[in-house]
C-alpha cells in the first residue's frame, strides 16, 4: 500500500527564489492546458442544457468532444511554449514538473466525468479551476527529477535541501512534492511503499460515537475530550476584521494574510496531532472498529453550531482510523446514518424515540437501565457494527413507544443537562 510521509526543510533565499520561479511556472502550465481542455469541450460544462438534463444525459453532452491527450497537451503548452517568447522562461526550470502538472490535470477531468457519470463514489468532484498565486503552491518531481544523497535532498534545477528528519522513510520514494503553504512553510512530501502490519489487538470491536463537547465516545466506556480552539479562534475573527479593511495589494494586507495563515495552520495541527494519537490508540487496541456514517455537510447549515463542527474533524478522524485499520489489518465499518442509534436501548432493545439534544441521560422504561445518552449510542453502533442489534420491531410489539415530551415519563429523563 502507499503511505505519504511529510517533512518540513527550510531553503535558502536563493532556493526560495527558485522555488517561487518553479512554482509559477507549474501553475502556468496547469492554467494554459486547462484553457485548452475547456475550449475543447463544445458543451459549456455550466450551460443550461446541462442543468436541465439528467445525470445520464449530462455525463454524454460533457463527453460529446474527447478532451487532448496528456501528450498533446505537452506538446501544446510545454514543448512549443517554450520557443516563444511570452513562455521561453519555461526552459529554466526542469522539465519534470511541468510534465506532471498535465498529468495531474488528466486526472482531475478523468475524476470528474468519472463523478459526473455515477462510476465514482463519495462526494461529487466539480470541474477543475484555475490555479492562484496566492495560496497553497506545489510541484512534483518523480524519479529523475530528484535523488537522496545522505541526509539531504537533490532536487533538480533546485540544489539539495535538507528536510528535518523526524523518522525514516521505510522504502525508496517513488516520487516527491515540494509544498509551500499558506503561510510560507516549506515542505516535503514522500510516496513511499508500506507493507501492512501483523500484530494483535486487545479487543475485538468498538463502536465510537463523535461529538461536539466529548468528541468520541467508545463502547467500552472510555471517552476523549474534545480540544479547546476558542482562543486562536478569536484571533482570526480579529485578524479577518482588520483584513477586510485593509487595501488590496498592500503590504500590511499581505502581513495580515501571513497572521491568519499562521493561526489557521496552528489551529489544523493541534487537530491533526489529536487526531493522529487517538486513532492509532483506538486502532490498534481493537479489531473491529465501527463509526457512524455523519451527514456533515447537512449539520454544518446549522448557522449556530457550523463553526464548531467544523473545527472537530470527524472527517478526517474517519479517514487516519481507516488508513490505519487497512496498515495494521484491522476491519474497518461504518453504519448507516439512518440508525437509530441513540433511540434504543443497548441492553433489551426498546426503541423510546427520538430524544431532544439537551437530555443526555434516559431511563429505559421496559428494563429500568439508566443510559447515558452517548454511550448508549456508542454500544449500540459497535452491536449495529459486528450484526449483533436488538430487534427494535419486536420490542415495539411489546411495549408501545410514547411521546418523548409527555409529562407522565419525566422519570425516563433522569439528567436534562446541556452538552
Amino acid at each position: 500500500m502507499k503511505a505519504r510521509y511529510q517533512f518540513r526543510f527550510y531553503p535558502t533565499d536563493q532556493q526560495q527564489k527558485l522555488l517561487a520561479q518553479l512554482f509559477g511556472c507549474v501553475r502556468v502550465v496547469w492554467n494554459d492546458a486547462l484553457t485548452i481542455c475547456k475550449q475543447s469541450v463544445s458543451v459549456p460544462l455550466r450551460g443550461s442544457k446541462l442543468r436541465g438534463a439528467s445525470r445520464r444525459e449530462a455525463g454524454e453532452l460533457t463527453c460529446s468532444t474527447k478532451l487532448p491527450s496528456n501528450n498533446d497537451l505537452q506538446k501544446l503548452v510545454i514543448t512549443q511554449a517554450k520557443k516563444t517568447n511570452e513562455r521561453s522562461w519555461l526552459s529554466d526550470v526542469s522539465n519534470i514538473p511541468l510534465q506532471q502538472s498535465v498529468v495531474d490535470l488528466g486526472v482531475a477531468y478523468k475524476n470528474f466525468f468519472d463523478s459526473l457519470n455515477g462510476k465514482r463514489k463519495g462526494k461529487k468532484v466539480g470541474t477543475p479551476k484555475f490555479k492562484k498565486k496566492i495560496g497553497r503552491q506545489s510541484a512534483r518531481f518523480r524519479i529523475g527529477g530528484f535523488s537522496i544523497k545522505g541526509d539531504e535532498i537533490y532536487l533538480a534545477r533546485i540544489g539539495n535541501v535538507k528536510p528535518i528528519w523526524s523518522r525514516q522513510l521505510p522504502s525508496a520514494p517513488s516520487s516527491v512534492t515540494v509544498i509551500k503553504d499558506c503561510a510560507n512553510r516549506y515542505f516535503l512530501s514522500f510516496v513511499v511503499d508500506v507493507e501492512p502490519i501483523q500484530s494483535d489487538a486487545k479487543n475485538q470491536s468498538i463502536g465510537i460515537d463523535l461529538g461536539i463537547k466529548t468528541f468520541a465516545v467508545m463502547s467500552n466506556e472510555e471517552k476523549a475530550i474534545s480540544l479547546d480552539y476558542s482562543q486562536q479562534d478569536r484571533k482570526i475573527r480579529k485578524l479577518q476584521r482588520k483584513l477586510a479593511r485593509q487595501q488590496k495589494g498592500s503590504k500590511r494586507r499581505e502581513r495580515t494574510r501571513i497572521k491568519i495563515a499562521k493561526q489557521h495552520n496552528e489551529i489544523a495541527d493541534t487537530r491533526k496531532d489529536f487526531l493522529h494519537k487517538l486513532s492509532t490508540k483506538i486502532v490498534s487496541e481493537n479489531q473491529t472498529i465501527v463509526l457512524e456514517d455523519l451527514n456533515v455537510s447537512g449539520m454544518v447549515k446549522n448557522r449556530k453550531l457550523a463553526r464548531v463542527i467544523s473545527l472537530q474533524g470527524w472527517r478526517e478522524f474517519r479517514v487516519f482510523c481507516e488508513a490505519k485499520s487497512e496498515k495494521l489489518n484491522r476491519d474497518f465499518r461504518v453504519i448507516n446514518r439512518w440508525e437509530p442509534t441513540s433511540q434504543i436501548c443497548s441492553c433489551c432493545g426498546y426503541r423510546w424515540g427520538k430524544l431532544d439534544l439537551k437530555v443526555r441521560t434516559v431511563q429505559c422504561l421496559n428494563c429500568g437501565t439508566e443510559h447515558d445518552r452517548d454511550e448508549n449510542a456508542a454500544k449500540n453502533i459497535n452491536k449495529v457494527g459486528i450484526g449483533h442489534c436488538h430487534d427494535s420491531k419486536r420490542a415495539q410489539r411489546q411495549s408501545k413507544t410514547t411521546s418523548v415530551a409527555s409529562v407522565s415519563e419525566a422519570s425516563r429523563i433522569t439528567s436534562p443537562s446541556g452538552r
